[in-house]
């Protein structure tokens, strides 16, 4: 049985993993902390959980938290690196959602998240959670940083291109729309419901601080710099991302061996589905699971190589990309907890 605990149990990658861990009789969540929420049964909060999660919050505790094997950062970025040392020191396996620990460079997250980080040492300890590259540097991992929603979608989409050198990489495009559900449970005038239903915008269009883990990811996968343009926007839906990406081919690429090559590469990938030729993917098809569906296709007449990704930005994108880590940890079968059929409707 492994002993979970979770800090900051009240957003909505919370209240996944919640919803994900709750049900499984390998996992006991013996912590859920919360400094507004304490001593409140999470149920009370999460109404989906009651009758499946009989436990409240509770203030932030290292003991508590260190009797378990492995703690779950749900929180804002720069919490993590305050009490992560700590606990590692103690023999717990963290897994931070957060982007904590996501850029091995000090000074591009400072200046990207505008606080100094105050746990600098564990940096290069941290595994970067994206199990198709990762997976067995995952295993052995006490800290794992789980990629953020937007980049786990353009990293896979690109990554059977770039690996085979076969796409031109100065001149990439990722032009991604996320969920509201993006920006956390909290108030906010652009999430507001009169807001952001029936329209679409872009934001972060001269830089978004998933930018440098994109390309940071990309330049590893190509073992060569990229110059990637990413463009996010804001959708009128609840879950999912949708990325369209687009790049030219290199001399070496061969049209017709796209739709082979992005089968070969994930055949062995319970959580990728690649498309049968000409079929396209959409949200609805993977929303509340941790599933990644791929489509490419070569544009002949603008010579362009295009890849479609959708995902769940809060299972895929986060909570359930971080039980498939924990899986993976612990020596479990990686898709342990992980099975649910989308919700099409």
């Amino acid at each position: 049985m492994i002993k979970a605990g979770i800090v900051g149990g009240t957003g909505y990658t919370g209240v996944e993993l919640l919803r994900l861990l709750a049900p499984r009789d390998d996992v006991s969540i013996e912590v859920i902390t919360s400094r507004e929420m304490a001593g409140t049964p999470v149920s009370t909060v999460f109404p989906n959980l009651f009758g499946v999660l009989d436990i409240a919050f509770s203030e932030p505790d290292a003991e508590a938290l260190s009797a378990c094997d492995v703690v779950f950062y749900a929180t804002p970025h720069a919490v993590a690196m305050k009490t992560a040392a700590d606990l590692l020191a103690r023999g717990v396996r963290i897994i931070d959602l957060s982007a904590d620990f996501r850029l091995r460079d000090v000074a591009t997250w400072e200046h990207w998240y505008n606080v100094p980080h105050e746990c600098p040492e564990l940096i290069h300890d941290a595994v970067y959670g994206l199990p198709e590259r990762n997976r067995e540097r995952i295993r052995d991992a006490r800290l794992v940083a789980v990629p953020g929603c937007y980049p786990t979608a353009v990293e896979l989409g690109y990554l059977p291109l770039l690996e085979k050198g076969l796409i031109q990489r100065d001149s990439l495009i990722a032009d991604v729309k996320s969920a509201v559900s993006g920006a956390g449970r909290k108030a906010a005038v652009r999430t507001l419901f009169c807001e952001a239903a029936e329209s679409m915008s872009a934001y972060g269009v001269d830089g978004h601080r998933h930018l440098p883990e994109i390309e940071q990811e990309l330049n590893d996968i190509s073992e060569e710099p990229v110059n990637l343009t990413f463009i996010p926007h804001l959708a009128p839906m609840v879950r999912g991302i949708h990325a369209t990406l687009y790049s030219r081919p290199a001399e070496s690429l061969d049209p017709d061996s796209l739709q082979a090559l992005f089968e070969a590469r994930f055949a062995d990938e319970p959580f990728v589905d690649v498309l049968p030729s000409g079929v396209v993917p959409a949200t609805r098809n993977v929303r509340a699971s941790n599933q990644c569906q791929l489509a490419v296709t070569h544009l002949p007449a603008s010579n362009i190589v295009l890849v479609l990704a959708v995902i769940d930005n809060l299972v895929r994108g986060a909570s359930g990309q971080a039980v498939q880590n924990m899986n993976i940890m612990f020596g479990l079968d990686e898709t342990a907890g992980l099975k649910q059929v989308p919700v099409l409707l």
